[in-house]
């Protein structure tokens, strides 16, 4: 935040660049094809009804305005200035508009943090300005701002040589100018309207997050579509992210540069800070983001969110013309976690008295005789949506709904199912002429060509509905009591203390002892009940099974005895700097499902915990999520559920099911100590975590805690 500067300020500094009075152009260009005159020529066409101003030293006039040689030669107050000159001189353009009391700044000059060590040192020069005199900026090295609302075009994308639209509901909000206007180009190209266009480049002072949260809070917003490539700011993007599912505004997000070579071309594009990509997962999760993939499937979703319904539930009806597509899209919908509910069966009595042609479970394959008589189209969809109970429905026409004798009836029918029902979700599959699919559209009427296309929409709209649901009933963030914070010593833990402090943090742990020398380890043995486990314990030592300092199923204490001195000289003969701390002796433990839980450290979001199943899942298929903490156990129980192996955990091939509740609670637990020791905390370990059968509860067997001044520490060293 910008020092000596309140939100409010800041948030008035933004609307000024937003919906500014008054503005000006330094780099102004006679030519309305440069970048200094694209602009000037937008704004003018488009009819901004504030006060320009040419800012260009070499010319009196430009595009038929007076010019002005400074900033300083203006004579009234300047609400945004857009700069479009050379890097060099962009500072102290800058330095003169906050002289001024400019309010804000679009600045459309590259060549700073992207394009190495002078630029970064540049770019930092403009964030001083901004952070000292308040002045907002936006950039620098981006394509600016398309303020439908306000008619104020700041670009020098010819996105504007084909005029620009009316307003409507859709934000886009784009690190990539490119990428940002090339949206707005589908999505008009699509007759969907678009509010504002914001490209956020380099973010020197105002990045995605911020804009997220004032489109939150826009009213003229309904629905908000990102890009990014890396946030910096994790704890800002989430508060936006909260702001805009308190306000029942779904966010649409794409983030980039999830592999190797994206993660490096991201860096070069707008030298952004990009965190594990598994993170940005668990940000959108818990916070009801739908990540999208695809311009397609971002749009896709956008187009159906204009209809303002966000279903309670996930009951899905499909009504066809075609039984091979009807099972297309069932097959499409379960893929997508639908539930493809069958008609209960006195609905189906009814509906097959209705169409004895008709298959009536669900899909209901209507056959194409259907269009004999619509008004049979009528009740049946009326019987499926009254008595199915379905959330939102899908129905596949194809060419025949073209047909202009077609049209009318149709569309009569449907309106009165939507005077019916008018908090059902309707999606009509259906191609034609353009005019024709136009009417169905005009008449407000989800309409796509292909299926599942129209179910995919339907999937997300399902789940942002399922997130708004979910505000105020703690199903992301944790409630309950914290423990006591514990102090981290600056060095490596062992596995006994690393234990001890999970222990104390409310999380199962195996029951053991620490045998100082072999007759100790011996009266353990006695003591938990042969047989046992032995493992060497020292700080230094995180590998204990490649140095041989682990022993299964130790039969007797005179074995324990024995294999405690043997274990030592293992250890000393495979790495003798080791400096072992006794031998934990353990109860040796069967069945069960094995499972990993950890804690990660993000740069951006702070700690997230990990769950997965342990073994060859983790090592090889990487079947894990994350959720940033702390969490609720209603998450937790997501989380759980939410990897491919969580058949395993419900029981298959006449295992029983798993404790799940014992997991749960074992990772909330997890995710209040991550919580609590976030700034003092690397990464935790715990590998096998195993879930017993169902009331039984769960066991860490084997944990690690890394104290983030251990990291320090061995970096030093």
């Amino acid at each position: 935040m910008q020092k000596g500067f309140s939100a409010l300020d800041r948030r008035a500094g933004l609307i000024s660049l937003l919906e500014p009075g008054s503005v000006a152009i330094v780099g102004a260009s006679d030519d309305p094809a440069r970048i200094g005159g694209r602009p000037l020529r937008y704004m003018r066409e488009a009819g901004f009804d504030g006060a320009i101003y040419p800012v260009n030293p070499n010319r009196e006039m430009v595009q038929g305005l007076k010019t002005f040689a400074s900033v300083r030669d203006i004579p009234e107050p300047v609400d945004c200035v857009i700069i479009a000159v050379p890097a060099k001189i962009v500072v102290k353009t800058l330095e003169d508009c906050a002289a001024m009391g400019v309010k804000s700044a679009v600045i459309f000059s590259s060549g700073f943090a992207e394009a190495g060590s002078d630029g970064e040192a540049m770019q930092a020069q403009l964030s001083d300005i901004a952070e000292s005199s308040g002045i907002r900026i936006l950039g620098p090295n981006c394509l600016g701002i398309l303020s439908f609302k306000a008619r104020f075009f700041a670009t020098f994308s010819a996105s504007g040589d084909g005029g620009f639209t009316a307003p409507g509901p859709l934000a886009i909000i784009s690190q990539s100018g490119a990428y940002g206007t090339h949206l707005y180009a589908v999505a008009r190209s699509w007759g969907l309207g678009v509010s504002h266009v914001i490209t956020t480049g380099n973010e020197c002072d105002i990045d995605v997050a911020e804009c997220i949260g004032w489109a939150a809070e826009a009213d003229e917003v309904k629905i908000i579509a990102a890009y990014a490539e890396g946030v910096k700011d994790g704890p800002a993007l989430i508060r936006s992210l909260k702001l805009a599912r308190a306000n029942n505004k779904p966010v649409i997000f794409m983030k980039a540069g999830c592999s190797e070579e994206g993660a490096a071309a991201a860096v070069s594009h707008t030298a952004s800070l990009a965190g594990a990509d598994e993170i940005y997962d668990a940000v959108f999760s818990q916070y009801g983001v739908h990540r999208a993939g695809t311009t397609e499937e971002m749009l896709d979703i956008a187009y159906a969110c204009t209809a303002g319904i966000y279903p309670a539930g996930n009951r899905i009806g499909l009504v066809t013309i075609s039984g091979g597509v009807g099972v297309l899209m069932a097959d499409y919908a379960n893929k997508l976690g639908l539930h493809v509910a069958p008609m209960p069966k006195a609905a189906q009595e009814k509906l097959k008295a209705a169409l004895p042609f008709a298959s009536p479970r669900n899909p209901v394959d209507a056959t194409a005789q259907i269009f004999n008589d619509l008004t049979l189209f009528g009740k049946n969809f009326s019987i499926m949506l009254d008595e199915g109970k379905y959330d939102v429905a899908v129905a596949f026409f194809t060419i025949a709904a073209a047909s202009p004798y077609i049209v009318d009836p149709l569309l009569k029918e449907l309106d009165i199912l939507r005077k019916r029902f008018p908090d059902r979700l309707i999606f009509l599959s259906l191609m034609g002429p353009g005019e024709i699919v136009a009417r169905y559209r005009n008449a407000g009427y989800l309409t796509f060509e292909d299926p599942c296309r129209a179910i995919a929409a339907a999937s997300a709209l399902v789940g942002f509905g399922a997130s708004f649901a979910s505000i105020g009933s703690s199903t992301t963030h944790d409630t309950g009591e914290t423990r006591p914070r514990k102090q981290l010593p600056a060095r490596p833990l062992s596995e006994w203390e690393s234990r001890e402090l999970l222990a104390s943090a409310g999380i199962p742990v195996i029951e053991g002892k620490l045998a100082k020398n072999a007759e100790q380890a011996a009266q353990a043995a006695a003591a938990l009940g042969c047989p046992v486990v032995l493992k060497i314990n020292g700080a230094d030592i995180s590998h204990k099974t490649e140095l041989g300092g682990v022993e299964l199923n130790i039969a007797t204490p005179d074995g324990a005895r024995r294999l405690y001195d043997e274990l030592r000289a293992r250890v000393r003969k495979h790495a003798p700097d080791v400096q072992p701390d006794g031998v934990i002796v353990a109860p040796m433990i069967g069945g069960g499902v094995e499972t990993i839980l950890g804690v990660q450290l993000d740069p951006v979001f702070g700690p997230a915990v990990m769950f997965g199943l342990g073994g060859v899942f983790v090592e090889v298929f990487r079947d894990v999520v994350f959720r940033l903490a702390p969490f609720s156990r209603d998450e937790a129980m997501k989380m759980i559920f939410g990897i491919k192996g969580a058949k395993l955990l419900r029981g298959v091939r006449g295992h029983p099911p798993s404790d799940v509740d014992a997991l749960a609670d074992a990772l909330v637990a997890l995710s209040r100590f991550a919580d609590g020791h976030g700034d003092i905390l690397a990464s935790i370990d715990i590998n096998p975590f195993v879930v017993f059968p169902e009331g039984r509860g769960a066991l860490a067997l084997d944990c690690l805690v890394v104290p983030k001044g251990a990291v320090a520490l061995e970096q030093k060293n």
